[in-house]
């Protein structure tokens, strides 16, 4: 069996495996084993393939791992617009009780609502910043 085909039966297997688990770094990786197999097509000796893959695969996963670092961490799920739909829509708000709640009309229902902290109990039109069960927790806009 040619070299090349020992490193393409490896990438495919990485690619495999990282199908059923989600790991992102085991794609890196298989690009690392898939440098390897070009290597071996353009006719590298072995040690060549084996740094080739080393230094890619393991030059991406450190690449990719300080790009995941420089990114914001992911809102909650009653905060993040991407799952909770209702999150930055506006409601009006009447009146506010003296513990910072309220009901409003949203969507054709009563809701209760509460302040997010340390914002101003004003009557008004407020946004929607994050949903707490049935509770919509707003702010002023």
């Amino acid at each position: 069996m040619a070299e090349s085909t020992i490193w393409w039966l490896l990438a495919g297997s990485v690619i495999a495996v990282e199908l059923l688990t989600g790991t992102f770094y085991l794609l890196m990786l298989s690009l690392g084993l898939v440098g390897g197999a070009i290597a071996a097509h353009l006719g590298a000796t072995v040690p060549v393939q084996l740094v080739v893959a080393a230094v890619l695969g393991g030059g991406l996963v450190v690449a990719w791992r300080s790009y995941k670092k420089h990114q914001p961490p992911a809102l909650p799920a009653g905060a993040n617009r991407d799952v909770n739909l209702d999150v930055g829509e506006t409601l009006q708000v009447d009146a506010w009780n003296e513990d910072g709640t309220s009901t409003a009309k949203y969507r054709g229902a009563a809701w209760n609502v509460s302040l997010r902290p340390g914002a101003v109990s004003a009557p008004g039109l407020h946004r929607i910043v994050e949903v707490v069960g049935s509770r919509l927790v707003v702010e002023k806009l």
